[in-house]
């Protein structure tokens, strides 16, 4: 009984854990990182792609969608020269629609700050 309770506890510890279903957190995406060394062109497009998927990484959903104030703040300087930074707040949320194939989708809303220095991801209570 002794080497099952062991291989029980050592189960448990190694199962999946489960994830609140709703949750809201903010988020500073390092831009800069993500699109070094893509060319000019397609340095904005890179930026929001890897907006998404940073946000399904973070929040462990296929279905993304980003806000048009987080669209519009990307696309503000041009195609060559996407912000440095952004901060984002990722919310996931209940889908809706009935046959949709995920439950849960995230959106992506921005978050003006001043200064970047010193944040860190924080959790928004709803």
């Amino acid at each position: 009984t002794n080497l099952l309770s062991i291989f029980l506890y050592i189960y448990l510890k190694m199962a999946p854990k489960s994830k609140p279903d709703l949750v809201t957190r903010d988020y500073t995406i390092h831009l800069a990182k993500r699109t070094h060394k893509t060319t000019f062109k397609s340095k904005t497009p890179k930026a929001i792609k890897e907006i998404k998927k940073f946000a399904e990484n973070a929040m462990g959903t296929k279905d993304v969608r980003i806000s048009t104030d987080v669209n519009k703040f990307i696309w503000s300087q041009g195609v060559r020269n996407p912000p440095k930074r952004i901060r984002v707040r990722l919310s996931r949320k209940r889908n809706e629609d009935e046959d949709a194939d995920e439950k849960l989708y995230t959106l992506v809303e921005h978050v003006q700050v001043a200064s970047f220095k010193g944040l860190e991801t924080e959790t928004i209570d709803a």
